[in-house]
């Protein structure tokens, strides 16, 4: 048996021994299966990067591999955090400009009217996160959509609003007048 292979059988011995209580413990901070399942499979990727050959599990790999899956645990939770402040801010910043630009009522309800023109998944999503206040998780977890698919549904949805308003501000055309037709 070659040295390669030897690493492999210990790296899937690793691995059986270990993953199921990773991902009770990893899903238990994070409380979703999916991300709890990404950091345990970041935790045994990081592993086989320091893995080489001959190498042996040794009794501190245990505790290693929770640090690993606590650490990556915290990271995922961060980024969730610091994504949806940053939809929040963008959200803010963007209802004090409608609020500020053209009689503010008038704005939004052009606003909700181009809403109304979008396709219903992107309908679903942009009133998930913005009127709701949703992470992309749950955003995810509520349509059954990848939370890659639901911010690039959002983000071609939001430049879709954009464009159509401001084309309806700039050629003054009541809100929603656009509709049926009109869909870029």
């Amino acid at each position: 048996m070659s040295e390669d292979s030897e690493a492999v059988n210990e790296m899937e011995a690793v691995i059986a021994a270990h993953e199921s209580s990773l991902l009770r413990y990893a899903g238990g901070l994070l409380r979703d299966t999916h991300a709890a399942q990404d950091v345990v499979q970041n935790a045994f990727i990081k592993l086989f990067r320091q893995w080489g050959p001959g190498m042996k599990p040794t009794p501190m790999l245990k505790a290693w591999l929770y640090r690993v899956v606590h650490n990556e645990a915290v990271d995922y939770l961060r980024r969730e955090k610091r994504r949806g402040l940053l939809h929040e801010r963008h959200a803010m910043e963007n209802q004090t400009t409608i609020s500020s630009k053209n009689g503010g009522a008038e704005r939004i309800e052009r606003i909700l009217a181009a809403v109304r023109r979008l396709d219903p998944s992107e309908q679903q999503v942009v009133l998930l996160r913005i009127q709701e206040g949703l992470s992309y998780r749950e955003i995810s977890q509520a349509t059954g959509r990848t939370e890659g698919n639901v911010g690039c549904i959002l983000h071609n949805a939001i430049k879709k609003l954009g464009e159509w308003v401001k084309r309806e501000s700039e050629e003054g055309l009541p809100a929603g007048a656009m509709a049926g037709g009109g869909q870029t």
